[in-house]
């Protein structure tokens, strides 16, 4: 592992989004990150951001060949960044929320969503996923979750520091840890509550971006995507409002955090399994 890079610029978009309308979505998203602002380098969106939080994916699940991972691949390629969000996809079918992470060369990974939303019938729409993915950029690790698995903490839970590797510097498993995410006003004191406490338990800085407006079934969405620091502090909120906010992290304050306060060491040492 590199050492990480002094800073790493994040940028939320907080989109009201077409319900389950794909090409407006990608229009209004495309012309979002056409908008003047800070430098991007990873660019965040919502959970589901080509549809909404829909539970009709038959009608509209995509192959990893699809109009929405083309479009990611085309705004990954020209803007020079990191792209980021959930999308309907299937695969043999099955139906997942799966979250890409694509880089700016076309290739990618992805995420497929483990703790499926019961209380909205996900899980009766969904197959639920069994592995995370820990991305990295500019030697800064990513754990990239979506949504209600922000409400299990033991999924999130930061691996104990270990041994490294002849060239590698030792530390915990990852540095940022990021939702995407349909988070309903009515709820969002959770939201404003658990995004912060993943940051302290875990003693990294914590990105999560939610949608806001109104989706098709009439729940409201009041946005409130944000960066939080190790310490649980706010590095950058965007509000109620729809647009662009970029936050920078500073690989000082991580450092400063975990070595000043150093309770990773004496965490419980269990982990789920893939299973």
């Amino acid at each position: 592992m590199k050492p990480r890079a002094s800073t790493l610029n994040i940028t939320l978009v907080q989109a009201d989004l077409h319900w389950e309308d794909r090409q407006a979505n990608l229009d209004m998203l495309s012309a979002m990150l056409s908008a003047p602002g800070e430098k991007m380098e990873v660019v965040v969106l919502p959970e589901m951001f080509s549809t909404g939080f829909s539970m009709h994916p038959q009608q509209l699940a995509e192959k990893m060949d699809g109009p929405t991972i083309q479009w990611m691949k085309k705004q990954s390629a020209a803007r020079g960044i990191i792209l980021t969000g959930s999308l309907i996809a299937e695969e043999n079918g099955n139906f997942y929320n799966r979250l890409v992470w694509m880089l700016p060369n076309g290739e990618y990974g992805y995420y497929d969503k483990r703790h499926l939303f019961g209380y909205a019938g996900e899980d009766k729409a969904y197959t639920p996923g069994k592995k995370r993915l820990i991305a990295s950029v500019k030697g800064w690790k990513l754990n990239l979750q979506i949504c209600y698995d922000l409400r299990f903490p033991v999924w999130a839970r930061q691996s104990l520091p270990v041994e490294p590797a002849a060239g590698e510097i030792a530390g915990p498993e990852y540095d940022i840890l990021v939702y995407v995410a349909n988070w309903p006003e009515k709820r969002s004191h959770a939201w404003k509550t658990l995004l912060p406490a993943r940051a302290i338990e875990n003693q990294c800085y914590v990105v999560g971006v939610n949608r806001t407006g109104i989706d098709g079934n009439g729940l409201p969405y009041s946005g409130d995507s944000m960066i939080v620091s190790p310490m649980g502090e706010i590095v950058t909120s965007a509000g109620a409002k729809a647009g662009l906010v970029t936050g920078q992290l500073q690989a000082a304050e991580l450092d400063r955090v975990r070595t000043g306060l150093p309770f990773l060491k004496d965490a419980d040492p269990f982990m789920i399994g893939n299973q």
